[in-house]
């Protein structure tokens, strides 16, 4: 039988075990038959297609993709005549009439399957935003919750030869229990949002692994294994030919088997991101990655790359796709964002507010790119209920597993601008706890809120105090000085404070503009006000003597129905550096020449 990594996490944290499907893992490397391209849609807003007039389940909902048996048989649907949405991508972008809708749209894909022999078949998904239901040829597969980590489902011996009817139920409705709840930034883009396809794989196959150095070494290569099958009891081999390394461990009655290998790997760093062709291979499978190796620790408030204090020059980004707008789910699309940011001078970048497509991380890896990586606990979440606590331990465990063996990824944060109280304090030192019972050989934080404290004869005092700051290892903190608190000279003014002995990350700080949009530099919205606020900013964070990185507020405008100023923000938060056509703002060049300056540092 096999356990997720999520599920052991969950089970480590003292949760419930939901019935929560586990993903496939490095799903590149399998062989895969894609189910991405048209799929069939029905718009259901009242969810018709899945209860009777008495809001009871239905056994004839449109998860059977039924037909008439005869003329006068009555089926008030009919996926074969219905319209079609592109998949992977979000529904609010692709069609006008969807730009607002939340709510339930059924898709469908019709596909032939020829089965092999010793061979088993999963039903991948890389996100459905944001919960999905998914069914195959009228049988109920199981469902997912959560809108940005993967899943899937064992398919084998339930395809058919021809005429394959995959049918997922995908509602995206926002609740005041969910995580994220109701009230975002961003936009709650509906949909297959990520790549979905059949994923092939021997009787007993390799279903996961870690390969990372030893926590404390650089000279260490450590992890583990896990098999899943009939066959449990196996040779496994790793194998870095270009390192040199090549051991051989037996798995368990369980399918599992953990491995310490000594090794001098070239470590990963932003300058040089080298990435090792890993090969795992037991005697009835074998898969092959790419990884790197390098270290992260904190040392009083210095941040520690593979030994060497580092500053993070970072900015924050959105999964929203460049140029066309949308969700981002492509290689292009984490290559043209992560690109930008490496043109402003960076070598890190914030991912937020949840986790974004694995393409980003891959590249990240290949660019040479840090990464900050978050849950999507944001803002006021019912912070009491055990439910919701489950689901965001349950969608971190699930990001956790997914990236594990990703270089880039150096910070896994917990939150974002959450309210400070008991039962939240709680609900983040439990998440705290679990990312480092987990995932030693990385560090923990969350974005805070920052808390001003005016005086008349100091000026204003900023002192992080928030009790989180105990389960961290880096701060992140949020300010708007400028824009939301004050005008950009209020920056000049300010000192900062820490009780904690920690480094911290200025994980926002922005204001809008609109690109183009020139005037005064004390006019809303000009990209002279953002320069000039920047420009403050900048002479304020460079006298924290505990800062050790920066992610602005935001690379790339991107689309929130919070932001609703007529012929400025039409729908867009305009706190970018960059708008959705690249063209770079004045406050780019800002953040361009202090990264400079920042360079080698």
């Amino acid at each position: 039988m096999r356990f997720s990594v999520s599920i052991l996490a969950l089970a480590m944290a003292g949760l419930p075990l939901c019935a929560q499907p586990p993903a496939m893992f490095n799903v590149a490397a399998r062989h895969t038959i894609s189910l991405n391209g048209k799929w069939k849609t029905i718009v259901d807003p009242y969810e018709n297609g899945y209860y009777d007039f008495r809001m009871q389940p239905s056994k004839n909902g449109y998860f059977r993709d039924a037909k008439p048996a005869s003329p006068s048989e009555l089926i008030e649907y009919d996926f074969d005549t219905a319209g079609q949405l592109d998949v992977p991508g979000d529904w609010n972008s692709q069609r006008e009439n969807l730009f607002f809708y939340e709510g339930t749209i059924w898709y469908r894909k019709v596909f032939d399957y020829a089965a092999k022999a010793g061979t088993r078949a999963h039903l991948y998904f890389g996100a459905a935003n944001y919960e999905a239901i998914v069914y195959l040829n009228g049988e109920k597969l199981g469902s997912h919750v959560g809108g940005f980590t993967p899943f899937s489902f064992e398919v084998t011996g339930k395809l058919k030869e021809k005429g394959n009817s995959v049918v997922v139920k995908v509602d995206n409705r926002r609740k005041l229990d969910a995580v994220p709840t109701v009230n975002t930034d961003w936009w709650n883009y509906g949909g297959l949002t990520r790549d979905v396809a059949l994923v092939e794989v021997p009787a007993t196959y390799v279903s996961d692994y870690l390969v990372q150095l030893k926590k404390g070494t650089q000279d260490t290569i450590a992890g583990w294994v896990q098999l899943d099958g009939g066959q449990l009891n196996q040779a496994v081999t790793i194998r870095i030919p270009e390192a040199n390394v090549s051991a051989t461990v037996r798995t368990n009655a369980q399918g599992r088997a953990e491995f310490s290998i000594a090794a001098k790997p070239v470590l990963w760093t932003p300058e040089s991101p080298k990435l090792y062709d890993v090969t795992v291979a037991a005697e009835s499978d074998s898969v092959k990655d790419q990884i790197g190796f390098r270290t992260i620790e904190v040392k009083g408030t210095d941040i520690l790359l593979n030994g060497k204090s580092v500053f993070l020059r970072g900015v924050s980004i959105h999964e929203e796709a460049p140029y066309r707008g949308g969700r981002a789910f492509s290689p292009a699309d984490a290559r043209t964002l992560l690109t930008w940011a490496k043109e402003m001078g960076c070598n890190f970048v914030r991912l937020a507010h949840y986790p974004h497509n694995e393409n980003m991380i891959r590249e990240a890896d290949r660019l040479g790119l840090m990464v900050w990586s978050e849950t999507p606990v944001y803002w006021t979440i019912q912070w009491e209920n055990a439910e919701t606590f489950a689901n965001a331990s349950r969608q971190l465990a699930e990001n956790m597993a997914r990236d594990k063996n990703r270089a880039a990824i150096v910070l896994w944060s917990v939150a974002n601008e959450t309210p400070v109280g008991p039962a939240r304090n709680e609900f983040l030192g439990k998440l705290a706890r679990q990312v480092k019972a987990t995932d030693p050989t990385r560090l923990v934080t969350a974005a805070m809120l920052h808390h001003g404290d005016s005086t008349p004869s100091n000026g204003q005092v900023d002192v992080i105090d928030d009790p989180l700051g105990v389960e961290l290892d880096v701060l992140g903190c949020n300010e708007y000085i400028g824009w939301y608190d004050g005008l950009p000279d209020k920056a000049d003014g300010m000192t900062w404070k820490s009780s904690y002995e920690k480094p911290l990350i200025m994980s926002e700080f922005g204001g809008g503009a609109l690109y183009g949009m020139h005037g005064d530099k004390m006019a809303r919205f000009t990209e002279e006000y953002q320069e000039n606020l920047f420009q403050h900013q900048l002479g304020m964070l460079n006298k924290i003597p505990f800062l050790r990185g920066t992610t602005p507020w935001v690379l790339m405008d991107f689309r929130s129905p919070r932001r609703a100023l007529t012929n400025i923000q039409d729908y867009f938060n305009r706190k970018g550096l960059v708008d959705l056509r690249g063209n770079k703002k004045k406050a780019f060049f800002v953040m361009q020449d202090f990264y400079r300056g920042k360079a080698g540092m």
